[in-house]
């Protein structure tokens, strides 16, 4: 039994890109310490690269959406199943053109007079 009851979000996307990203991320490192022009160029081509091939992943399903995930889908063998319409609140998914998903819709603020206090909100304006 797992120590916590939520999934950490370990995916194949999440791996991946995390596995490229060090690669890059040690290209600059000895680019940095050789004063390496050629070396920090090509680490910052394998950091995009990690990124894209990340943002690939995810929406190809291999990633994972934000919030909680069913018990049965923590598995990282396991793809997303709503990765095809887009998950709310993603960015990845907007700029992919995917906007699907329930999107978060904020409480309805009540409309008062002028000089009107509206229902349980003291003089300072904090609910009461």
């Amino acid at each position: 039994m797992s120590a916590h009851p939520y999934d950490h979000g370990h995916t194949v996307a999440g791996w991946t890109g995390c596995g490229i990203a060090v690669a890059g991320t040690a290209l600059l490192g000895a680019g940095v310490c050789t004063v390496s022009g050629p070396l920090l160029a090509a680490g910052a081509a394998v950091d995009v690269l990690a990124l894209l091939v990340t943002w690939a992943l995810h929406l190809a399903g291999w990633g994972k959406p934000s919030g909680p995930r069913p018990r049965e889908e923590w598995s990282w063998r396991v793809r997303d199943s709503g990765a095809r319409a887009g998950h709310a609140e993603c960015l990845g998914c907007r700029w992919a053109g995917r906007r699907g998903g329930t999107a978060v819709v904020p409480a309805p603020v009540p409309v008062t007079a002028p000089g009107e206090r509206a229902a349980g909100v003291d003089a300072v304006g904090a609910g009461g």
